[in-house]
């Protein structure tokens, strides 16, 4: 299945118009959101099946409707193949989204009030991490660690194990959680697990972002080690928009019963069947080539963005993405400055708070650059470097239109040769 225009067509001509503007828009531009990919036809054909049109409240073999007959397989199948790529023992794959995922393994594992132990938000951790204005904050206990100081040499900015060591024993959590939305090292699962056994405490691994790399064998696989394990589908999974928990087979009833009837009514079965699609894909001998590229883009927009005078936050990157500290490049450029010249200049990514940053969150110092999207669109390493220096020439000319005007020319010519969905 090609994606054109023609092949998205609803008939009502105000969607058909708005759709239309953004293939558009997805085809002339940048992608460097760390948290966007783009899914492959075959998983955008299943998002739009007839299975949307089914009730199916349960699971496979226990539905509170009839006719799930067909339904049932498909769930079972994208069951199956998630559990399959992780190793893992047991699979629910209805989470809507990543934070659908972690509240309903928080209702599997908490009570409120408990006391849990995640990342900081300011400092790479996840809203569903503890965050205030966000249920997790307001339902549970959160006490945060967060990262070593910078370091000249880059070696700083690492999460503190031994500060989450003594905040594990002096507030003893009911529950441990690693993982981040903004972090550009490996996070290693095993002395988190160590911490966890040391006090008591459940661990659980937010793997949101790094769900594919996993797969693809370029990170740790935290399944073995975590009690359960949440994720998203469409980051670097490369699948529809989703979430997944995995965990081990004693835990599965209560997982279970946490997302429905705990947390979700219905699940969203032509959703279901585009996982399965793309957790097929992810099988794929080629899939751990990506995870691979994905990486070493990664790493090349890095360096060349560090030879613009970039700083970047633990001094580069182990994963998909990077933190990019724009104080010195130019102490006056905030990240919302940033974020709105780069979309003149056909470059789209998001403002970002560093560790410690001076700034409001509305504003922030830095931005969050990812490689998922633009390495499915075919790029490599050259194109990355090339990129680079379209960033630091947008950003440096930012009050020049005529300049973000060249620097989007030259963008729209790299998208012509790479372009993800071909007319």
């Amino acid at each position: 299945m090609t994606v054109t225009t023609e092949n998205v067509t609803t008939g009502d001509a105000e969607v058909d118009a708005i759709l239309e503007r953004e293939l558009e828009r997805q085809r002339t531009t940048l992608q460097l959101i760390a948290s966007e990919n783009f899914a492959s036809p075959a998983v955008l054909a299943a998002t739009g099946t007839v299975l949307t049109n089914k009730y199916a409240e349960g699971y496979p073999g226990r539905r509170y409707y009839g006719g799930n007959q067909v339904i049932d397989e498909i769930e079972a199948l994208a069951r199956q193949r998630l559990a399959t790529l992780f190793g893992a023992e047991h699979a629910n794959v209805q989470p809507h989204a990543g934070a659908n995922a972690n509240a309903a393994a928080y209702l599997a594992l908490l009570d409120p009030g408990d006391t849990v132990l995640a990342m900081r938000l300011d400092q790479g951790g996840h809203l569903t991490h503890g965050s205030p204005v966000n249920f997790s904050g307001r339902l549970y206990r959160f006490v945060a660690y967060g990262v070593t100081p910078a370091a000249p040499d880059g070696s700083g900015e690492r999460i503190d194990l031994d500060q989450v060591r003594d905040l594990a024993l002096a507030e003893r959590p009911k529950l441990i959680v690693a993982g981040a939305t903004a972090y550009s090292r490996i996070i290693d699962p095993a002395p988190f697990r160590a911490i966890a056994d040391e006090v008591g405490a459940r661990f659980l691994f937010d793997a949101a972002h790094v769900a594919g790399l996993i797969v693809g064998g370029t990170h740790p696989n935290p399944v073995g080690s975590a009690d359960v394990v949440t994720l998203t589908t469409h980051k670097t999974l490369r699948g529809p928009r989703g979430g997944a928990i995995l965990c081990r087979s004693d835990l599965a009833s209560t997982i279970d019963k946490a997302v429905f009837p705990g947390l979700q009514g219905g699940p969203l079965e032509h959703v279901i069947a585009a996982k399965a699609v793309a957790f097929g894909e992810a099988a794929r001998p080629s899939f751990a080539d990506y995870a691979t590229q994905v990486v070493a883009n990664a790493r090349a927009l890095a360096d060349t963005l560090a030879g613009e005078g970039f700083r970047l936050v633990s001094g580069g990157t182990d994963n998909h993405l990077m933190l990019i500290d724009l104080r010195p490049f130019d102490p006056d450029l905030t990240g919302k400055v940033a974020q709105e010249a780069l979309d003149r200049a056909g470059i789209t990514c998001n403002r970002n708070a560093i560790p410690n940053d001076p700034r409001s969150p509305f504003v922030t110092s830095g931005l969050r650059l990812g490689s998922p999207a633009l390495t499915t669109a075919g790029m490599a390493e050259g194109e990355m470097a090339h990129i680079g220096g379209l960033i630091a020439r947008a950003l440096g000319g930012r009050q020049d239109e005529a300049e973000l005007g060249a620097v989007r020319e030259e963008v729209g010519v790299l998208c012509a040769k790479f372009c993800p969905y071909p007319a």
